[in-house]
């Protein structure tokens, strides 16, 4: 028998969020289901055993999309059942790991695999929230270590009025895209996207997010108050042998880091400014302890495992020599920003290209404009749409000088690629005076910290390069954070290099124009962020910013006025809406014959906009003609040459427009009585026609003799229509 769901429901944002338990998935260690208007959300959370011989947390978090949830069936011909996870759905992961990783315990090293399934969506109310919801709330539930739960909570802005968790439409109308995670008191994540807004009214958005977090933390503590199962205790041995074992490690750990402090000078020795720097001293760090242990009589595996402190030993030696010494490892003051550079036009054959360098990170940006047909196809769970730009965004190996195969994009190349589209998204130019397609790709060459913000600046660079029209240049940096939480020390550091990303730290990225934010992402490893961090945060990020798009405007001040010579041009005109069947043709056939003809690109919208897009301009111009010629609106009076198509016994049929035909009456070929048509014309002949006539069911009456400059109207050309209507042909 199927038990019964409890559920526990609140009044939010005009809606009801509901969490239900006891039903669903109760295999899991914990599991839930959010519902929020029509959509539903399953989330739960499990815990493997422990893995001794890692030196890393193993948290894997997956948002599943299902296309039965929007009712829908997969678009492809082929592959009906779902894939890969679309890149909306990986960010949508991204975006709960982000929020819930900082409250794990350090020490954690079991397996631990969150999953949100949307079983529901109802078209207006996106799933993340209540995935990100589900997922504190089944942590909370289950035995596994962690010290939540967490609320979660999107606010947009329309005409200067905040909303708690807007539709999709509130949100693509409104200027401010926002989803806050934590508490009231501090902040764990925050996601953005934002059309300028100024730095004090984001501050304002995120202030009355957080105070919006209070009902659902409550309604979560009344979940686990009813059915949360006892946490268990990750640094419990299980058994005497367990037991002994830790603390024969521990006893070697000590020893490690009681020599490692006697070496701190060593790692501070010179300078470390860059990856390759730290890699060097971290590296000496660990051989001289390896050898410091052997001489003490430890075992090699043993000697290995102690390696791990050093790591943790360095992260700590920087946040101190920040806190202590107001000194960061490269030498750097708290808010300087690494030597900057930029450079565009690098590559001959793009449609623009910029190179921006940060300090050891390098990257280099290509703009390629095409058509409107170009644009990307959509087919998610949410949304059957197209984009018409997009930003790609590559991470090699040789970036970060390692040795590694190539195998495609990861989440994190995918997040990245994601944020920097977004920060440039609002001052793109609109689809109908730039009718474009545009791809940006952006290639990490060398990486020392926040190479998405580089992406940002690179991508401007080659923007305004390739002449679009940017409505203002855009920058971005990343801010970070060196901590001491017990006692509450704290110092926001510009400009955020690797070495500093450690325990204690954050990673806030913010991009923007001179006006205000354009996207902003930022998660930590401490159990949240005060209030006085982040705006002190937004005031020094907004400083740096200033001094980046200093020099981007210095080297390219505005976009260029003209397109590379090697991008295609297209040209857009108004067509009526009802004719354009007569572009298309019967079966496209029309359509395929100017395309081949004139090797052009044609897109109709279906409000009778018309674009040509061609890398030569003489082909556009006559495929341009063509197309304005099947749809010009033939008027009484006009005069036109044409050949002749058709001779019957009462006429000659003349194509005076592609397509278009026209009858010349026999008694119209000529100022005299005409015996027979062939006396007068032949087929193939080209005529000179006025059409004097165009009658009810819209076909055209031509006249030879009228159109002739020597014509004079005689009593039978001036008689009226028969019954106030035009005459018959026949």
């Amino acid at each position: 028998m199927i038990s019964p769901a409890k559920e526990f429901s609140i009044e939010w944002g005009g809606r009801t969020l509901t969490i239900g338990i006891g039903q669903l998935a109760q295999q899991a260690n914990g599991s839930c289901t959010v519902r929020y208007g029509d959509t539903v959300v399953l989330c739960t959370a499990t815990m493997g055993e422990v893995r001794d011989e890692i030196d890393y947390f193993p948290l894997s978090v997956d948002f599943e999309e299902r296309m039965y949830a929007a009712g829908r069936i997969k678009g492809s011909r082929f592959i009906k059942r779902e894939g890969r996870p679309t890149d909306e759905a990986i960010l949508s992961g991204r975006l709960i790991d982000r929020a819930i990783r900082p409250m794990f315990p350090d020490a954690l090293r079991n397996d631990i695999a969150v999953v949100a399934t949307v079983f529901s969506h109802d078209q207006e109310n996106d799933a993340d929230i209540p995935g990100l919801i589900g997922a504190s709330c089944a942590l909370a539930l289950s035995n596994i270590p962690w010290n939540g739960p967490i609320a979660a909570i999107r606010v947009g802005r329309q005409n200067g009025k905040l909303i708690i968790m807007p539709t999709y439409a509130e949100t693509n109308q409104g200027d401010i895209d926002l989803v806050v995670a934590g508490t009231p008191e501090k902040t764990l994540m925050v996601e953005a996207g934002a059309k300028r807004v100024p730095e004090e009214e984001m501050l304002e958005a995120m202030a009355f997010a957080s105070k919006q977090l209070q009902p659902v933390l409550d309604l979560i503590g009344r979940v686990v108050a009813e059915a949360g199962k006892q946490k268990l205790d990750p640094q419990k041995p299980k058994n005497e042998e367990e037991a002994a074992k830790r603390e024969e490690i521990k006893v070697i750990h000590d020893k490690a880091r009681a020599f490692l402090l006697s070496r701190v000078g060593l790692l501070f020795a010179e300078p470390l400014k860059t990856k390759a720097d730290r890699k060097a001293a971290v590296s000496r760090l660990k051989k001289e302890l390896q050898d410091h242990l052997g001489e003490l009589g430890i075992g090699k595996d043993h000697r290995r495992k102690a390696e791990d402190v050093v790591n943790d030993f360095v992260d700590q030696e920087v946040t101190r020599k920040i806190l202590d010494e107001g000194l960061r490892a490269d030498g750097r003051k708290l808010t300087e920003i690494r030597e900057l550079g930029c450079l565009i036009a690098l590559m001959p054959r793009t449609h623009g290209s910029g190179l921006f360098e940060r300090g050891s990170t390098q990257v280099l940006s290509s703009v390629t404009l095409g058509s409107p047909g170009m644009e990307q196809t959509l087919d998610t769970m949410e949304f059957q749409m197209k984009k018409r730009f997009f930003h790609h965004y590559n991470f090699p190996s040789y970036s970060v000088g390692e040795t590694r195969g190539n195998r495609g994009p990861g989440r994190r190349e995918i997040g990245h690629g994601a944020l920097a589209e977004r920060a440039l998204i609002p001052v793109l130019p609109e689809r109908e005076p730039f009718p474009y397609t545009i791809r940006l790709v952006s290639e990490v060459l060398g990486s020392n910290g926040s190479s998405s913000m580089g992406a940002v600046c690179g991508s401007t660079l080659a923007l305004m390069d390739a002449g679009v029209p940017l409505a203002a240049p855009v920058a971005g940096i990343a801010m970070g954070l060196a901590s001491d939480e017990p006692n509450g020390r704290y110092q926001v550091l510009t400009d955020l290099q690797d070495l500093e990303d450690g325990t204690g730290g954050m990673d806030f990225k913010i991009a923007g124009t001179r006006d205000g934010i354009t996207a902003m992402q930022m998660d930590t490893k401490t159990s949240g962020l005060p209030w006085e961090v982040i705006t002190q945060t937004f005031a020094q990020a907004k400083t740096a910013r200033m001094q980046i798009l200093d020099l981007i405007e210095k080297t390219i001040p505005t976009p260029r006025s003209e397109l590379s010579k090697y991008a295609p041009r297209i040209v857009s005109f108004h067509i009526n809406p009802e004719r354009i069947r007569d572009v298309i043709g019967p079966g496209g056939k029309i359509i395929n014959e100017i395309i081949a003809t004139h090797n052009v690109q044609i897109d109709i919208e279906d409000d009778g906009l018309v674009m040509v897009t061609s890398v030569n301009p003489e082909s556009m111009q006559k495929a341009v003609e063509w197309i304005k010629q099947l749809t010009r609106e033939v008027k009484a009076g006009e005069i036109f040459e044409g050949p002749v198509t058709r001779i019957m016994d009462f006429g000659a049929f003349v194509e005076i427009l592609p397509k278009t035909e026209g009858l010349v009456h026999i008694s119209e070929l000529a100022p005299t009585r005409v015996e027979r048509v062939e006396d007068v014309v032949k087929i193939g002949q080209m005529v000179k026609v006025l059409v004097y006539e165009i009658d009810a069911m819209g076909r055209l009456n031509l006249s030879m003799k009228r159109a002739r400059p020597d014509y004079k109207a005689g009593p039978a050309d001036e008689r009226p229509l028969r019954n106030g209507k035009p005459r018959s042909r026949f």
